[in-house]
């Protein structure tokens, strides 16, 4: 089993930062893509921002020049900084890993979620 625990989240002034960790531990043979998704009530949820094992990195359009993910392999933890907050940022934010397990299964996870509140 694999587990992926989330921190980091809060209340703060629209063009404040936070910084959200996500560690992934348990039977890890090998973490593959790490990132993190969001879910605002009333909407699906979606795409912030993914990080490759080659750190390789894509983003959202939406947070694009203010958001920065990035990822410490020796730890297993990857990182969002969150920058320029906007009220349209408050959301749940979700930290996903593709990994592959001891058993050489691969397969995506999912964290219980950290909530983010950018107050106008």
């Amino acid at each position: 089993q694999v587990q992926l625990v989330e921190s980091g989240g809060g209340l703060v002034q629209a063009g404040g930062s936070l910084r959200l960790s996500c560690v992934a531990s348990g039977s890890i043979f090998r973490i593959n893509s790490m990132g993190w998704y969001r879910q605002a009530p009333g909407k699906q949820r979606e795409l912030v921002a993914v990080i490759t094992a080659g750190a390789i990195m894509n983003y959202a359009n939406s947070v694009k020049g203010r958001f920065t993910i990035s990822r410490d392999n020796a730890k297993n933890t990857v990182y969002l900084q969150m920058n320029s907050l906007k009220p349209e940022d408050t959301a749940v934010y979700f930290c996903n890993a593709d990994v592959t397990d001891t058993l050489l299964i691969s397969r995506p996870y999912w964290g219980q979620g950290t909530q983010v509140i950018a107050s106008s």
